[in-house]
């Protein structure tokens, strides 16, 4: 995916100003309307400073895009990074539904996932939105957690700068991804002394070496034998509260699913845990090896290929 240095589309520096960047965009917008513009690629282009004034203009954008963007060089592939927009506080919950449908698929990925606010008719502070990330063990244990937050506001200078809080934040045991936790009170202050707003976190899990989660189910790439596989076996298999064991039926084949009920991250129900098979070889790398495999291939009427054939 291209990365899309906005602040190059509105001919900007990096530490431009609200107003400067307002009057950019005023001063190409006039200059690239398809209407009236008899620029080459006008469209486009309008198009394009239209999707980086979108993100500029608004200082939580602005804040969230920059810190990405002194992570790319240039000619370099962009891949936005797996926990991309944690722990940053916003008051609402991204683009709106047009402008991510509009735009390019860069701004869709960074900004489109997301609903946008619509107008309130609460008298109360604005609710604020932010993701963040735990352990799986987290959700299997609970616990308290302290998270550290970065709220974008604007200076006297009209510049972007980033405000840092804490706060101590009781995770429950068996959430699970994308869940939310409300914390009351936590979002904007009240206007006229009426009542804050509340913060609204969205969970979302670290990658796990062994685990991949789906909901409350969990699934996990069990490595075996051939000769477990063939003949049978029990085996151990790690789970996220210990060691269990596990019966391997005979004639199992890489890629079947064993289903561990309730091994899953807790919960009413709980989820389950999928071991899937994956049927590993020895390395002929000694003589001996190389014997065995050799007697199979002379021994065993075998071929893999069989349903292939014409």
């Amino acid at each position: 995916m291209e990365f899309k240095d906005y602040y190059k589309v509105l001919e900007i520096d990096r530490t431009a100003t609200a107003d400067e960047i307002k009057s950019a965009y005023r001063k190409l917008a006039r200059k690239y309307h398809p209407d009236v513009s008899k620029e080459p690629q006008a469209e486009a282009r309008f198009k394009e400073i239209g999707e980086a004034y979108e993100v500029l203009q608004d200082p939580e954008k602005r804040a969230a895009y920059d810190q990405l963007g002194n992570r790319w060089r240039e000619g370099q592939e962009f891949t936005p990074p797996p926990e991309w927009g944690a722990g940053f506080e916003f008051t609402s919950d991204g683009a709106s539904e047009a402008a991510a449908k509009d735009y390019s698929d860069f701004f869709s990925t960074l900004f489109g996932n997301f609903s946008h606010r619509g107008a309130s008719t609460r008298i109360h502070g604005e609710d604020h939105h932010a993701k963040i990330f735990i352990t799986l063990d987290d959700a299997f244990h609970g616990g308290t957690h302290t998270i550290t937050l970065r709220s974008p506001q604007v200076d006297a200078q009209g510049r972007v700068v980033l405000r840092e809080r804490s706060l101590n934040v009781q995770i429950p045991k068996g959430i699970h991804e994308s869940q939310h936790i409300r914390l009351a009170g936590q979002g904007a202050p009240g206007i006229k002394g009426t009542t804050p707003g509340d913060l609204y976190l969205e969970i979302h899990f670290h990658p796990h070496p062994l685990y991949q989660v789906q909901g409350r189910d969990l699934s996990l790439s069990l490595p075996i034998a051939p000769w477990e596989a063939a003949l049978g076996a029990t085996v151990k298999a790690p789970t996220p509260t210990g060691v269990v064991e596990v019966k391997i039926p005979p004639g199992s084949q890489s890629g079947r699913k064993l289903r561990l009920k309730g091994r899953g991250i807790p919960g009413e129900p709980a989820g389950d845990l999928y071991l899937a098979l994956e049927v590993v070889l020895p390395k002929a790398d000694t003589e001996q090896a190389q014997q065995i495999y050799q007697a199979m291939a002379r021994e065993l009427a075998f071929n893999p290929r069989e349903a292939l054939e014409v």
